[in-house]
């Protein structure tokens, strides 16, 4: 579904992403971990167009997306949950889940993300800025799918979250993994997370994967390890 080839990516002169490559099959959950530094935000501002590829190659669903802009990328289907979540804050909760939608709301797939979170239902005409941390998280989440993604980037979803609502993410992206067979790239740094969700596995060093792993085998003390050099 996702096909990342030989990406190269930097930031005026200084190069973050020399060569980096990796794919993500339709219907599965790919995690990056790495420690702060180290590519994970550059990694997806360039897959979702924010920054442009010096070299390389994205393709989504078999389409090439290398030179489009982030509106294009969106309207073939990629999806994207920033750092920091980036709600409008002074926007309602109903306003904020149909910011991207072009056209007529549905609302089949209103009712969707309220069923996936009810909380965001309860707040409909709450301000964006006055929900919680975990609150904000899946209402970007939610925001995100309303744009009928086949794929959807996670940027560090956990960052500010108290763990109990950390576990019911990670719950509710199973679910909708299921129940739209859907791509999810997500990146992270912390590993309990990343096991509760993922299929395979990636390490970052320095704009480079490093290690891959399938869920059933990741040595998670290796790991630890790594992250914590």
């Amino acid at each position: 579904m996702l096909s990342v080839n030989s990406i190269q990516v930097s930031y005026g002169q200084s190069v973050v992403i020399r060569d980096l490559s990796f794919e993500a099959a339709k219907g599965e959950i790919v995690g990056v971990v790495g420690r702060n530094g180290m590519g994970k935000t550059t990694l997806f501002r360039s897959l979702i167009g924010m920054l442009p590829l010096r070299g390389g190659r994205i393709t989504l669903d078999g389409n090439d997306i290398s030179g489009d802009e982030s509106h294009q990328r969106v309207a073939k289907g990629l999806a994207i949950v920033p750092q920091g979540r980036m709600i409008f804050p002074y926007l309602s909760v109903y306003e904020n889940l149909i910011s991207g939608v072009p056209g007529a709301v549905s609302s089949d797939d209103l009712s969707e993300i309220y069923s996936l979170f009810p909380v965001l239902r309860d707040m409909k005409d709450r301000k964006g800025g006055n929900l919680s941390g975990g609150q904000q998280q899946q209402l970007a989440i939610g925001r995100a799918l309303m744009t009928k993604p086949k794929a959807l980037l996670l940027d560090e979803p956990t960052e500010g979250i108290q763990p109990s609502i950390i576990k019911d993410i990670a719950r509710t992206l199973k679910e909708i993994r299921d129940l739209r067979d859907l791509t999810i790239v997500v990146s992270e740094q912390v590993l309990s997370f990343m096991l509760d969700v993922c299929d395979r596995l990636f390490v970052i060093e320095k704009g480079a994967l490093v290690r891959e792993d399938p869920r059933a085998s990741v040595n998670a003390e290796e790991i630890r390890k790594m992250l914590s050099v």
